[in-house]
């Protein structure tokens, strides 16, 4: 159904609509039209919390609301959608693409001229198959970036001009390397994209799907994704740094916030670390040792070499005997 919301027309996929709902997407609105006032601060206004009981239709009714605030004012931001966990993720994709489907029944093919991207970790989203059998996340992590280091496209670079193709360099994703050679002109078509619909993209592609929506949330016009790639510095810097100001962002399980702030500027340390660590550092002092030790033989041997060449030669005004010391 189609109706009418204190001016704005929304376009919610379903037949009816529950007064919670009604209550949810007016408040919503509310917030919006005063982040958005002309000569406002989005910084500074804007901001609102709201809860419904479970069950209620939470997400179908703020995307509604928002994706069509977004199309009856197309200076407005993307929208940032955060979820905790990847099933709330696929639920909020789902949602958004009942939405979407049903604009374009009411709109034609221009009511679908929406981009909508998930991001999640490389473990969830990676289609390289030596990669993929990895155990964990931090495997995965690594092994990833064992093959997209600059160390290791620099051999494949170097291989390639002796004829070497990439998928037989061990070492090289063959997947990033494709993305690479595209890249800013790295484009999809519009619609909505779930993980899902990411890596059978990257399939057909053969492009990267990881790196390629890492491109794509610049673009796209909704951008579902883990609360850390906004609320963890390491994270934020590198994927979310080039975002628009503007942009409308959404908590959703607001109350997990604590937990994932506490957890991104936190670190767990135990005993094992601690002494691996004193060892490490007891290690690196021998060696910086040994590097001084060498350096300084080296320069006493240069500096002898010099002086034996110059009393060699008379240069040093016909001194006997030269001595040298090195402190």
């Amino acid at each position: 159904m189609k109706f009418l919301l204190d001016g704005l027309q929304v376009y919610f996929p379903y037949p009816y609509v529950y007064s919670e709902q009604l209550k949810y997407m007016r408040e919503l609105k509310r917030a919006l039209d005063v982040a958005f006032a002309p000569g406002v601060s989005t910084t500074a206004k804007g901001h609102c919390m709201l809860e419904m009981p479970t069950g209620t239709g939470k997400t179908v009714a703020l995307l509604s609301l928002i994706t069509s605030y977004q199309l009856a004012h197309p200076t407005v931001g993307k929208l940032m959608y955060c979820t905790r966990t990847v099933p709330e993720m696929t639920k909020c994709v789902g949602e958004l693409k009942r939405v979407i489907e049903y604009r374009v029944k009411e709109l034609g093919p221009e009511g679908g001229n929406v981009l909508a991207c998930c991001l999640s970790s490389r473990r969830n989203m990676c289609i390289h198959e030596r990669v993929m059998a990895e155990a964990d996340r931090e495997q995965v992590d690594a092994a990833c970036r064992k093959r997209t280091a600059p160390w290791v496209r620099e051999k494949v670079a170097e291989r390639a001009k002796a004829g070497v193709r990439v998928d037989e360099v061990e070492e090289a994703c063959t997947y990033f390397e494709a993305f690479e050679r595209v890249g800013t002109d790295a484009a999809i078509p519009m619609g909505i994209y779930g993980l899902d619909d990411l890596k059978k993209l990257g399939k057909e592609k053969g492009w990267c799907p990881y790196f390629l929506t890492r491109h794509c949330i610049n673009l796209a016009d909704v951008i579902v994704y883990n609360y850390q790639y906004l609320l963890d510095p390491k994270i934020a810097t590198m994927v979310s740094r080039e975002l628009e100001s503007d942009s409308i962002v959404v908590f959703d399980e607001a109350h997990n916030i604590d937990n994932v702030c506490i957890e991104a500027l936190s670190i767990t340390l135990d005993k094992r670390m601690l002494d691996t660590s004193l060892a490490n550092i007891d290690n690196l002092k021998r060696q910086v040792s040994n590097l001084k030790e060498s350096d300084r033989r080296r320069l006493t041997d240069e500096y002898e070499r010099l002086v034996r060449g110059l009393a060699g030669t008379g240069a040093l005004g016909g001194v006997g005997g030269v001595g040298v010391g090195v402190g």
